[in-house]
Order: structure tokens, then sequence, then C-alpha cells
């Protein structure tokens, strides 16, 4: 038996069934109940997470596989069960299970011969499918106008209704957006360090396109916003490959592990990853686990440095290693960073790989890029400091990829703060803005005189903890600074658009709000930025009265599309001037909602 702060996932029907039953007076309690909740300890004791409400009170969630999927499977012991708050209110206060794009490696049955896992594609979406878009989109727009401030658990559970509606209608992309969403909007409202506001951001202009395009769309567009509940593996033959570096998982939604990033000669990047319910310490256990593929028993942070040899290999669009039967790998020799083949990742210049990561988002390694710095110092931004290193004459920040204190980024940042001068080889991955700016994954400099091997100089910033003997030589540099830079008057649109989603529609319905915005953003020559802020506020606004004087409800579809429209148009222009700071070339970047 052990005590945890963590509750097991739930299942998005779970909670939305719970909630729904309960009468309009306990809806009305729930958010309290939940807060309560989320007070008390709990206990693990096998596949059982016990909860106790009182003294005289136990509830417990039954998770066999790690998830709660059954509304049978949360029972409380008070007088007023099955119909009582408590178990309503478990089910919202615990993560929502993501049905998501395939947790583990292993292939659906047919895919190691080839055969796809998603439905043969329609002309058009069928009649159940606009009506579930369309309810994901109304319960979207019902979250986004109350904002995260507003949104409790009864708007949460509706949300989440429509994503397992959605789900069983054969969208599976807008469900797992949905989930996303209420995922986010928990975080907020749970003053969970690991919040941020942009990724919820991200999340809500992604639910809200996917469902708002679904209707009008047909062929190839249509079966990319449905999406596939698992990635479709194909066989790949024999593999030769060289690790790169691990990193930690670990998801607001009650996911972690590690995935490992290999290549092969080629220079195509593939993963093996470790994902499941779990939190920070499985996150770092991960690691030390074996690999999931073949025979081998290497473990995650042993074939970041080594090498495998994998046949009857099956493989996703995005570079997953299927663990079908049929595969078989073996532990091959790796290879250092600067030493062929991986030293051809980092050939291609900076500008050229992050157009690729703005216009390939998964199919080209999730944004990741493959530089070499100089590092010059620290630069405070408003989530904290960060490194300042030099990249061919571009001054780049280095930030944390994750922020939570039991993975050992910050610590890592801090000490390689003190290395100014010394040149590094990194991998990190892009963090799209107005400012050169990317998340630091792992990083290698050539092992000095004394090194055995070139190998042991690598470091994987979120498993491996830095001391300050393994720090390279630094050579003698400057003190750095970042440069100067104007906000972009983009800001003024991408403030209200953020502001919506923290504190709602009546956040922008102020009199006054924002006055003088549009003008200031003509006057830049953002006439469009400007023109979509006068319709964002006017829409915020738009209450009418019924003939005795009383407020109608607000028009909740007015806001969400002018929201949209303005998310949309910030998000598209924020990668231009990402890609113009870098000094990619711009042609055919677009955003993919």
């Amino acid at each position: 038996m052990s005590t945890s702060p963590g509750l097991p996932p739930v299942a998005p029907s779970v909670t939305a069934e719970l909630v729904e039953a309960l009468s309009p007076r306990l809806r009305k309690r729930l958010d309290a109940g939940v807060a309560k909740l989320a007070a008390r300890p709990v206990v693990h004791e096998g596949d059982t997470v016990r909860i106790a409400v009182d003294d005289d009170t136990d509830l417990e969630l039954h998770a066999p596989d790690g998830t709660v999927t059954e509304a049978d499977a949360i029972r409380c012991g008070c007088l007023l069960a099955p119909g009582c708050l408590h178990r309503a209110a478990a089910a919202s206060a615990a993560p929502v299970a993501e049905d998501a794009p395939d947790p583990s490696p292993a292939p659906e049955a047919g895919a190691e011969r080839g055969e796809a896992a998603r439905p043969p594609v329609a002309a058009t979406a069928a009649p159940d499918q606009l009506a579930a878009a369309r309810a994901v989109y109304e319960a979207a727009a019902a979250v986004l106008a109350a904002g995260t401030d507003g949104s409790g658990a009864v708007l949460q559970a509706e949300l989440l209704r429509a994503a397992h509606t959605a789900r069983l209608a054969g969208l599976p992309r807008a469900a797992a957006s949905a989930v996303s969403v209420v995922t986010g909007v928990r975080a907020a409202r749970s003053a969970d360090p690991a919040y941020r506001l942009p990724e919820l951001v991200d999340a809500l202009r992604g639910v809200l396109g996917v469902a708002h395009r679904l209707p009008f769309a047909t062929g190839p567009d249509l079966a990319e916003l449905r999406g596939s509940v698992r990635q479709p593996y194909t066989p790949d033959g024999s593999l030769r490959l060289y690790g790169l570096f691990s990193e930690p998982i670990l998801t607001a939604s009650g996911y972690a592990g590690a995935v490992t990033w290999t290549a092969d000669a080629e220079g195509r990047l593939y993963t093996v990853s470790d994902v499941a319910p779990g939190g920070p310490g499985r996150a770092t256990g991960a690691a030390d686990r074996a690999v999931r593929i073949g025979d081998t028993s290497l473990t995650h942070r042993e074939l970041s440095r080594a090498g495998l040899a994998v046949s009857g290999a099956t493989v996703s669009p995005t570079g997953r290693l299927g663990a079908g039967a049929g595969v078989r790998a073996v532990r091959a020799a790796g290879a250092a960073w600067h030493e062929a083949p991986l030293d051809r990742l980092w050939a291609a210049p900076a500008a050229a790989q992050v157009a690729r990561a703005l216009t390939g988002g998964l199919g080209d390694g999730h944004g990741l890029l493959f530089l070499d710095v100089t590092l010059a110092g620290t630069v405070r931004e408003a989530t904290g400091d960060c490194l300042l290193a030099d990249c061919d004459g571009l001054a780049l920040r280095l930030a944390m990829a994750h922020e939570d204190p039991a993975l050992p980024y910050r610590d890592n940042l801090r000490l390689l703060a003190a290395a100014r001068g010394s040149r590094l080889r990194i991998v990190a991955r892009l963090a799209p803005g107005p400012l050169p700016r990317a998340l630091l994954l792992a990083a290698e400099h050539p092992a000095g005189p004394d090194a055995g091997d070139a190998r042991d100089a690598r470091v994987d910033l979120g498993l491996d903890r830095l001391q300050r003997a393994d720090l390279p030589t630094a050579a003698t540099a400057a003190p750095g600074s970042a440069p100067a830079v104007d906000e972009a008057p983009l800001h003024l649109l991408r403030r209200r658009v953020h502001q919506s989603v923290s504190g709602g529609r009546r956040v922008l319905a102020f009199p006054g709000s924002g006055a003088g915005d549009g003008g200031r953003l003509r006057s830049a020559g953002l006439a469009t930025a400007a023109d979509l802020l006068d319709e964002l506020q006017a829409a915020a606004a738009d209450r009418s009265r019924d003939a005795f004087g009383r407020l109608l409800p607000a028009d909740t579809d007015r806001f969400a599309r002018a929201w949209l429209a303005s998310a949309v148009y910030t998000a598209e222009v924020e990668r231009t001037l990402c890609a113009a700071a870098w000094g990619a070339r711009t042609e055919a970047i677009s955003l993919s909602l």
C-alpha cells in the first residue's frame, strides 16, 4: 500500500455520465466538491485508489489497467451513493484519459502487413459526424465564452461528452483536441505549475478549427480532419539505427515515460517510446527500462548512446517504431554526434531546419533542431532565466523543455550558464516566436585530452543530472546580453486572444476595453489585425434584450468565430515572424488547424 497525490486517469465518457446524472442542486455544488476532494489524501492499493471523504466514508476508483473506463468502477460508501456528488467530483478531479495516438509502440492487427488503421475515406462527412462536430464546436465555444475562470466541472463534462460522441462517430482528432482543452482548463483552475496559457490557446484554436472546417471538407482534407485513433504502421525492412538522445515525457493529463530518438545513416529520425499513465517518478524511471522492441535488453538511456539493428521493422508516419511479433532487434555500435553518420544532422543550416520545422510539423522530427552554439550567458524572460547562445551570429535563447522540479532541466541549465564561452553541439525543439528561441533537450561537447570516450560528453538534459566536473572547459568570452527588441504591435491582438481564454467573453465586453488598440494596429499597417480585433470586441459586447428588457443569452457562436479568426491570424503571423527571426524562407509556411 502506498500514498500518492495522484488519481488514475478517467475516461471522458465516465466523467460525462456521472456529471449528467447529478441533480441541478448537486451540479451547483460540484466545483466545491472537486476542491474539497482534491485536498483529501489518496491511498493506492494495487489496482484500487481510495480516498477518505471523511472519517466514516471512503471513495474508491478501480483502474485495473491504470485507467478508469466504467462509471461503476467509481464507488462511494456514503448514504446518497450511487447518485452522490462524490463520484462525479472524483471523476472531475482526476486526469482525463487520452485515447491518444498510440501511447504504446505496438501496431494494430494487420498493420504489420501494411494495412492502414483508418477507415476508407468517404467523399463527405456522414450526418452523425456533422452532428458530433457541431456538438464539439458548441461545447468548446461555451468553454471559451466562460474562460478558464468560469469553466467549472459541468462545462468540462459537457465538452468531454462531446469528445466521447466525436470518437464514437469516427472523429478521433476532434475528440483528442477536446480532451486537451479540458486538461488545460483543469491545469489553469488548479494553478498547476506546468500550465501554460499559450498551450491552452493553441488547444482551443485546434478544436474549434477542426470542428468548424469539418462540415465543408472533402477527400484528403476530410481524412486529415477526422484523424486516426492509432497511427498506421507500414513495413520498412531492415534498419541500422544510431542513438541520439532520450527525453522524459510528463503530461498534465497523467501520462509519463520516455522517448528515445534514433537516426539512420541517411538522417531519417525514428523513435522508441514507453509512455503510460503515471507521474514524475515514471518519467524519470522509464529511462532505465528496457526498450519495447524485439528481444533487445537495452534501456532507453543505453540506446540513446548505442545503436540498434532492426529486421522486419514497422514504422508509423511520424517515425515511431512498431514492436510487433515479427520485429527483431539487437544491440549495435553507436556513434558520437561529431562522427558519421550522425554528424550530417548538424550540417543543415539553422534557417533551413527552422523552415522545415514550421512547414513539416510532426513529420519532420517534432520541431527538432540540430545546432552548434557557443554559450554566451543568460537572459531574463517572463518565466525565468534562460541561456543565451551564439548560433552562427544569431542570439539564440535556450529555455527549459519542462519545468517540473522532478526533472533536472532547470538545474542543468543553471550549471550550463556557468560555462560561458563553451562550444556545444545541441539538440533543441523549436519554440516559435518573434525571437530565435528553442527548448534545450540534449548537448554534447568535445571530450578533453584526458577523456577516454567522446560519447561520454553527451548529456540528456531531462534525465541526466550534470555535475560541475562534467562541464566543458569554458573559453574566454565577453559577457553576453540579449539584443533589445521592440515588441511587435501584433501583441495588441494576441493579448485579447489570450485574455479571452482566461477571463472569457466578459473581459472584452467591458466598456472601453482595448480602446484605441485598433487605431494603433492600423497605424502600424496591420489593418487586418485591427478589423479582427474590432469584430472580436463587438462580438463580446453583443447582448440583445427581449421585449421586457431582459438580457438574452450571449451569442457564443459569433464570439467563437471571431476569436477563432483572430487566433488563426495571430498564429500565422507569428510563424512568419519566427521564420524571419531565424532567416528562414517564409514561402509555403502555413498554419494547419
